[in-house]
């Protein structure tokens, strides 16, 4: 049977047509990106991972559904951790070493996965915990986000119907936190069902104050956890002195939250599947860090701080219906910095990098079978600390080599049975620590931004201040704490400062005072601006929480701050300190401060 060259012209045709229909459908219709962080969530907080005490149908589904990397690991702590994820690079390169007063803020001259994504068509939001700086140019509306709802700090002090902010401006919260950043997604991707959306949910649970909605919390509180770790929680806090009940209270709640959690993880998969927007929408799953807490972890050496395997041991999945493989683990390793290549390289997103990063593409294990994949070093560092970890070896940060393949759990140090390559991952310890750790400069001299052009609010925390005299913060953890002890009128908080352009700004203060110290005065200094307030209403709120926690906080309790506009105060461009110090002082304090707004008019 012969065919005609006419018949072979058209069979062509067909075929040329189809897949050029089909690539022009890619290009223009991009998938929906879903990337959905918590916060102190060990790998060992989900009972698809074999945690007994647990139930989170939701998200092992979305594992049973998609591809799920079993040796996936994280920085940790949160900022870090959230730096890479966004940069695609190491934290230490991206100018962030530590959790607050400007140690979380990633350098200005590094592009994130929001800016990349907003350049290539995608409406970008941001809605929980962002962590990596609160004045413009470091707040998120500024970092690629078009929408943006939650908190910058590290962490929140209430987590039922709290303070929070929008797009700058001060807002209240509506109902449990996690819920809430849930609705918001869910009205953003109602918004946006018809063109490519990128939504960040950094949730902040759960990490402390242990707070959780009733209906949660009334399946664990009288729980009988049965797994190892509790055992452990409970042999600790007997060794420390801590009271038996509130330990494992912390356990309870915090699974009580990572429920939460899961019951909100199944919001939006039934949004997308109302929308018709499953098999257009990636989801991607993950944690910040290992457990805040000495619960169930399957016996891994390491909690929340530690370079251990389970401090930065995190739980990845990623999902993409009818697109990626179902049900597929991967057992390579794989970390933080290789999200943002991932990404670009799923969407089909050619632009070059701004900065080279260190994490790479990992499409072709989650696509391919059986592919030949290099081994490679993944590094983990936090405070001096500094460990390694290849396919089969983790090089600790004391030197201790450990089989991470036959001793999962980190307890027999093979050294002397591996001299070479011992030798080998200490060098690559040391190499490290001279090419990457060594971009970070031993001062941090970035001064808080206020006045960027791009926002018209800039947000001056007590968390980034510096107490001068005998005032003192509200707690040893700054992220959510607030000035006290202001007893002596010369003491004052100070915050080195750089005006990005010139202009007038309102400012308001948030404070607390007892009755006496009405007439009290204090001012305002900016190089030679100056601007006076005096205190003619007094506010001393309770501070609260105490009744929400289900498990007591070392945190810092929260109260109600009231706002007390001064007037305006024109400031020029340049460095200098801002600095708030009394004039006046009519009672036993001036006041308790929280927060500065300098609004531009």
């Amino acid at each position: 049977m012969t065919i005609s060259k006419g018949f072979k012209l058209l069979f062509l045709s067909i075929i040329s047509t189809y897949f050029f229909s089909c690539d022009s459908k890619s290009e223009s219709n991009p998938p929906n990106i879903i990337l959905i962080l918590t916060d102190d969530q060990g790998w060992g907080d989900l009972s698809i991972n074999g945690n007994k005490d647990i139930s989170t149908p939701n998200i092992d589904q979305l594992a049973l559904n998609g591809v799920r990397f079993d040796r996936f690991y994280v920085s940790p702590v949160c900022a870090p951790t959230r730096a890479e994820i966004l940069t695609g690079r190491y934290h230490v390169r991206a100018g962030v070493y530590d959790v607050s007063k400007g140690g979380e803020r990633i350098d200005l001259d590094e592009e994130t996965i929001a800016e990349v994504l907003k350049n290539n068509g995608y409406k970008t939001a941001a809605y929980g915990k962002w962590h990596n700086g609160m004045q413009a140019p470091y707040h998120p509306n500024t970092r690629g986000f078009d929408d943006f709802y939650g908190f910058c700090s590290g962490h929140w002090g209430n987590y039922f119907d709290p303070i929070l902010e929008h797009n700058g401006e001060i807002v209240k919260g509506e109902g449990f936190i996690i819920d809430d950043f849930t609705n918001r997604g869910l009205e953003f991707i109602e918004r946006n069902k018809e063109s490519p959306f990128f939504l960040y949910l950094p949730y902040n649970t759960p990490h402390s104050p242990m707070q959780v909605p009733d209906k949660f919390w009334k399946k664990f509180e009288n729980k009988n956890l049965t797994q190892s770790g509790v055992k452990t929680a409970e042999k600790s806090s007997k060794d420390s002195g801590v009271d038996n009940k509130n330990n494992l209270n912390h356990t309870r709640a915090a699974l009580a939250m990572c429920e939460n959690i899961d019951s909100n993880v199944g919001k939006i998969n039934e949004k997308l599947k109302e929308l018709g927007l499953l098999e257009n929408t990636i989801i991607i799953y993950l944690s910040d860090n290992g457990p805040n807490g000495n619960r169930w972890n399957d016996q891994m050496k390491g909690r929340k701080g530690s370079t251990d395997e389970g401090g930065v041991r995190s739980p990845m999945i990623i999902k993409w219906e009818g697109n990626l493989p179902k049900g597929k683990i991967i057992n390579q390793i794989s970390a933080g910095i290789d999200l943002l290549p991932t990404l670009k390289d799923l969407v089909n997103i050619k632009d070059p990098p701004k900065n080279k990063l260190d994490g790479i593409s990992l499409k072709l294990l989650i696509n391919e079978e059986n592919i030949k994949w290099n081994d490679r070093n993944i590094y983990s560092f936090w405070r001096g600390r500094l460990s390694v970890r290849n396919q089969k070896f983790r090089l600790g940060t004391d030197n201790k080599l450990f089989d991470m393949e036959n001793d999962p759990n980190q307890r027999n140090d093979v050294s002397d049975k591996y001299p070479e390559i011992f030798q080998s991952m200490k060098n690559e310890k040391l190499n490290w620590n001279k090419n990457i750790l060594a971009e970070l400069p031993e001062n941090d001299e970035r001064p808080f931004v206020i006045g960027h052009p791009k926002m018209q609010n800039t947000q001056i925390p007590a968390r980034d201040a510096t107490p001068n005299g005998e005032i003192k913060r509200s707690n040893y953890y700054p992220n959510c704490s607030f000035m006290t002890n202001w007893i002596n009128v010369d003491d004052s908080i100070a915050w080195e400062a750089d005006v990005a352009e010139e202009g007038d700004f309102e400012v308001v203060i948030y404070y607390t005072c007892s009755e006496d110290a009405i007439g009290s005065q204090f001012e305002l200094t900016f190089n030679e601006s100056k601007i006076i307030g005096q205190i003619n209403k007094f506010h001393d709120p309770e501070e609260y929480g105490q009744d929400q926690d289900r498990s007591p906080r070392i945190e810092s309790y929260v109260k109600d701050f009231l706002p007390l506009s001064l007037g305006i105060i024109q400031l020029k461009k340049g460095k200098g300190t801002l600095r708030l110090k009394g004039i006046k002082k009519t009672g036993k304090e001036l006041m308790d401060f929280r927060l500065l707004m300098l609004k531009r008019v």
